[in-house]
């Protein structure tokens, strides 16, 4: 069935509830309460691995730079890096150009958030209300992305039935038409889904017959246990032409407060992208452009990160099993628990947290509910396997003997 007015979440999203930081709620639901055990948080995607060791030596080097004020397209030496990066570890049409292809963030969110406002200036007008496309659950920044361009945001449910990705195939030719940009996340937050290059090649073919632009969040593209994600920029064609990847080093090296992450695809995208950083983001500071530069050309972290992560996994496969519909992702760090047999996934959430003392993020605050009343995220909670080795067993643990 094609995904028209009468599927679609309405403008706004829902309640006013619906549309607050997921976070901002989860604090006021558990606030009354106190943890039954020591508390271990699994509910932000916080990483707590060890910062890598040449994050200090680099900033010292550099200290005399936070003297001056940043360039908001990012220092050469970054973008070269970020560029190079880019071509060793995906199979790109042609090496992207540093000067005009990739730009600075301060944190992919920033970047995420303006980049529908770039979108829509990009797009030009649209037949009527422009529209952004998202999948739902989703990282909220889209949903403010898209209120802030004046645009509607249009949530598509992702489910175990469509592989936890927006099925293209459900959204009729009236949305498309009036489309403006196209959120797409893989590794998906918070299930875990990757998307093919047949899933990526089909949503450009999507993005150049209505020309929209795709604004391809990836920053979970280092964190896997099998085989490495692609990329949409593999399948955008020599140009780049409508697609934008956002990379972090928040997942890949660990530095979430770093704050520093880039955007990279269609040349005249990137310009106008930076004519409206040149007036509303701030700047990335220089001395921690030059840690990100060297963490670029540092792999020994990353795999060191990655092997992390596979033992947590590991762990996850035998503890929980075959309980609660889980699988192990294909990338990310998050899991996705169908505990609605036990009860809804607000009342789990307190149950685990009163009796076990574990903090999770109820599904339903991740999601926006369709106009039928359905929420994607509803029934699930998410766990974010942030913690080292043998805190993640402990809470793993205790969750299973609390929900049985």
């Amino acid at each position: 069935m094609a995904l028209s007015a009468s599927t679609r979440a309405p403008q706004g999203g829902g309640s006013s509830d619906s549309a607050r930081s997921p976070f901002v709620r989860l604090n006021e639901l558990l606030a009354p309460h106190q943890p039954g055990k020591p508390l271990i948080s699994l509910a932000v995607g916080e990483p707590q691995h060890p910062v890598p060791d040449f994050v200090g030596p680099v900033l010292a080097k550099h200290i005399a730079d936070f003297g001056r004020y940043p360039m908001n397209q990012g220092t050469e030496p970054f973008r070269n890096a970020a560029g190079a990066w880019l071509s060793s570890r995906f199979k790109l049409p042609r090496p992207l150009d540093p000067k005009s292809e990739i730009l600075v963030l301060n944190g992919s969110r920033e970047g995420l958030f303006l980049a529908a406002i770039a979108a829509a200036r990009y797009v030009g007008p649209r037949p009527g209300k422009p529209a952004i496309l998202m999948p739902n659950p989703f990282y909220p920044v889209y949903g403010a992305g898209a209120l802030a361009a004046a645009c509607e945001p249009v949530y598509l449910p992702t489910t175990v039935e469509n592989g936890f990705l927006p099925d293209l195939d459900a959204i009729d030719e009236a949305t498309l038409a009036r489309t403006v940009a196209f959120y797409l996340a893989s590794p998906a937050n918070p299930q875990g889904s990757v998307a093919s290059r047949d899933y990526f090649t089909r949503l450009k073919s999507l993005a150049d017959r209505h020309g929209f632009m795709i604004l391809s969040d990836e920053c979970y593209s280092e964190i896997y246990t099998r085989e490495a994600p692609g990329s949409a920029l593999e399948c955008a064609g020599a140009d780049f032409t409508r697609v934008a990847a956002f990379q972090s080093l928040s997942k890949r090296s660990n530095l979430p407060g770093l704050r520093v992450g880039f955007a990279a695809g269609d040349k005249t995208f990137i310009g106008m992208f930076l004519e409206l950083r040149n007036i509303a983001a701030p700047q990335v500071p220089v001395p921690l452009q030059h840690v990100a530069t060297f963490a670029y050309g540092d792999e020994a972290h990353v795999e060191e990160n990655r092997r992390l992560y596979r033992i947590k996994f590991d762990l996850a496969d035998q503890i929980i099993g075959n309980r609660y519909g889980y699988r192990r992702p294909d990338a990310g760090f998050c899991v996705w628990l169908n505990t609605s047999e036990i009860g809804d996934d607000v009342s789990v959430t307190l149950k685990l947290f009163k009796e076990a003392g574990v903090r999770v993020v109820p599904g339903s605050f991740l999601a926006r509910q369709q106009p039928d009343g359905f929420n994607p995220g509803a029934g699930y909670i998410r766990l974010a396997l942030v913690q080292d080795g043998e805190t993640t067993a402990q809470a793993l643990h205790r969750l299973v003997e609390t929900l049985g």
